[in-house]
């Protein structure tokens, strides 16, 4: 087995909003702790303002704005000459990682070198694991966060069939922070601390999220003595993973009755607002992952039923089952030991990524050798699913071999003055669609039903 002990290496994020980016940096520093971290943004609907990026609370420099093409266009310009970097992490949906990993076999086709290539999930995978999983084969290093993940993934990819030998195990990279503290409030420290973790798109209808926005409220009138936080993922205008079309401030503002004092809004680093915790309580969020990772009492709603479109089916086996009812009266979910170590929690996050350090240790020593790393070897290719890859392709500006459609790259980025008017340009059409995604679309699907 090869030294894998830290090795300063070049690695690069590629990433496509703004929780991606928390990932796909932090992921980088746990596999390769010594290396340093070149970060970009994909150009897009979700692409991550300032602020969001500032709250990702990752140690790395501000990444850099490009299209997918533009990225992959400076890959194949330096094909024959050394790789500007030795790992490349794809921290993208899955349909823009199939499309970035034919990109980039085209871009290195014929290169004596090219660079290692991981991928993997942000967070809880409960939904479209099959298209999730298939989009992302092709990459050198598939990670999964928990043993759960890796028994299922390999499972899966085993029966399609593909190979599975790039499935490795990990961990979150965000599960950190100080254990809970139990008696920080019996001590005096500071009151006792409700935070519900909203999601942006589950639920995702008007009735349901004014519901859950009421009991979190009323919950704080029934518990004066209580802080409840109603904690944020973006502002209104902001996109990040999922798009929200209701966001949980406007129905606020529209609430029935006052606001009780000691019911607020907040926004920041999740982990940051887990620092002073003492039950979290969501429908389905990562958070919980996080929460349950530092032995915060943990609470999935059942308010809205236990359902596939809800994503809290994810959670059955761990104890935390509980509705705003219950704990209105006191309840405080156990988790169950077994399901906490099959998802990787209260285990050391460092020593869950040593085997993803060490398969990349052996492909980077692969790398080295004269005949290098094989070409990346995506599951779906023409021949396979000829009438869905061409269309994720073309998503991308890419043709069906992978390269760069004709008339769509474009020129070079500009810079000075007319950089900047083209940025205020892409803020002002992006606030535009934002604007309309979450005000008038709704609008229009309520006007069809009447």
């Amino acid at each position: 087995m090869p030294d894998s002990s830290p090795t300063t290496r070049r690695v690069a994020v590629l990433a496509d909003s703004d929780t991606r980016w928390k990932w796909g940096a932090l992921t980088a520093r746990r596999i390769a702790p010594e290396s340093s971290v070149t970060g970009y943004v994909l150009r897009g609907r979700a692409t991550p303002t300032e602020r969001q990026l500032a709250e990702t609370g990752t140690d790395v420099d501000a990444p850099r704005e490009v299209r997918a093409i533009d990225f992959l266009a400076d890959l194949a310009a330096r094909r024959d000459a050394a790789a500007p970097f030795d790992v490349l992490v794809l921290a993208c949906v899955g349909t823009t990682t199939q499309a970035m990993l034919h990109g980039l076999a085209r871009a290195w086709h014929g290169a004596p070198r090219r660079t290692t290539v991981v991928t993997g999930y942000v967070g809880v995978v409960y939904e479209n694991l099959a298209s999730g999983l298939l989009a992302r084969h092709g990459a050198d290093i598939i990670l999964a966060n928990s043993p759960y993940d890796v028994r299922r993934f390999r499972d899966l990819l085993s029966g399609v069939p593909a190979d599975p030998a790039s499935v490795t195990g990990a961990a979150l990279p965000f599960l950190d922070g100080a254990p809970y503290d139990p008696d920080a409030v019996a001590r005096g420290d500071r009151p006792y601390r409700v935070v519900f973790a909203v999601q942006p798109s589950v639920p995702g209808n008007r009735a349901d999220r004014a519901y859950l926005l009421e009991r979190a409220m009323d919950h704080a009138r029934r518990h004066p003595g209580r802080e409840v936080v109603l904690k944020l993922r973006s502002r209104p205008g902001e996109h990040t993973t999922h798009l929200e079309e209701l966001p949980y401030q406007r129905l606020a503002e529209r609430a029935k009755g006052e606001t009780p004092p000691n019911f607020q809004l907040a926004y920041g680093n999740m982990g940051e607002v887990l620092d002073g915790t003492d039950l979290l309580v969501t429908v389905s969020s990562t958070a919980a992952l996080e929460s349950l990772h530092r032995g915060i009492p943990t609470a999935v709603l059942t308010d809205l039923g236990v359902r596939e479109p809800l994503g809290n089916h994810y959670f059955i086996g761990s104890g935390c089952f509980s509705s705003w009812d219950e704990l209105d009266g006191g309840a405080v979910p156990e988790p169950d030991p077994a399901w906490l170590a099959d998802q990787g929690l209260r285990a050391d996050t460092d020593e869950a990524f040593a085997p993803a350090r060490e398969r990349l240790a052996d492909l980077m020593e692969q790398a080295a050798d004269e005949a290098g790393l094989p070409p990346l070897d995506p599951y779906y290719t023409v021949r396979t699913a000829p009438a869905y890859l061409p269309g994720v392709l073309t998503r991308h500006g890419l043709d069906a071999k992978g390269e760069p459609q004709a008339g769509y790259q474009g020129a070079a980025e500009p810079t000075g003055v007319r950089a900047a008017s083209r940025r205020l340009l892409r803020r002002t059409a992006r606030g535009a669609y934002r604007a309309g995604a979450q005000r008038v679309a709704p609008l229009i699907r309520r006007w069809g039903q009447l």
